[in-house]
This record gives structure tokens, C-alpha cells and sequence, in this order.
């Protein structure tokens, strides 16, 4: 099945922890059961010549398609302005698609 990821954009202080719940759905509305797929998301430049981070990934409940990815403080601290990050499912048979990219805005926190 070809997928056309979806689009979520989102803001994060820098040196700040950050983790967003994201729950992936088929074009019907229904949940898409996780059950043998991997999850992968990171973080890059522009130009994806930079690498700033890996997410980290929890399977909150893979029968509805709900995970946790997430950000450290220490990943966050070394983001440029922008960074740009996608979420890339494998499925049980090796099948590779993106369902989810976007743009992480950073904010300059000043409490250090």
C-alpha cells in the first residue's frame, strides 16, 4: 500500500526533554495494529547532511497503533534552528514507508 505521510509540525525548548504520542491510522480511520512492525523516526538538517538525533520509540499499545517517540534534553540542546524528522514504519514482511514528517521549530529556552 503507498502511503503519503502526514504532516505534523511542532515546537521544542532547547535542552528540554520532549516526547509526542502519535497513534498512525489506515485512510478509513481505523487504527493500524503495530504488531510485528518497527518504528524508526530522526531528526536531520536541511540539507540532511547532519544528523542531530534518533528518537526514541516506546509501543505504548501496538493493537491501536500507539507509540511514544521522544527527545532528550542533551539531542535537543545541539538542534539548529530547524530541523526536519520523519517517522518510517517497517512492517512484518520488511515493507519500509513513511507515515509521518514535519518540521521541529526550536525555541531558545534561557533557564540553563
Amino acid at each position: 500500500m503507498a502511503v503519503s505521510p502526514g504532516t505534523y509540525n511542532f515546537t521544542v525548548q532547547r535542552r528540554s526533554d520532549h516526547n509526542v504520542t502519535l497513534q498512525f491510522k489506515d485512510s478509513g480511520g481505523s487504527a493500524i495494529d503495530l504488531t510485528g512492525f518497527t518504528v524508526q523516526a530522526q531528526a536531520w538538517d536541511k540539507a540532511r547532511t547532519n544528523k542531530y538525533a534518533d528518537f526514541s520509540v516506546t509501543y505504548t499499545d501496538r493493537a491501536t497503533g500507539t507509540v511514544a517517540i521522544g527527545l532528550t534534553s542533551s539531542q535537543t540542546e545541539s538542534f539548529s534552528a530547524e530541523a526536519y524528522y520523519d517517522v518510517l514504519l517497517t512492517d512484518p514482511s520488511s515493507v519500509k514507508e513513511y507515515y509521518l514528517q514535519g518540521v521541529i521549530y526550536v525555541s531558545e529556552g534561557y533557564t540553563a
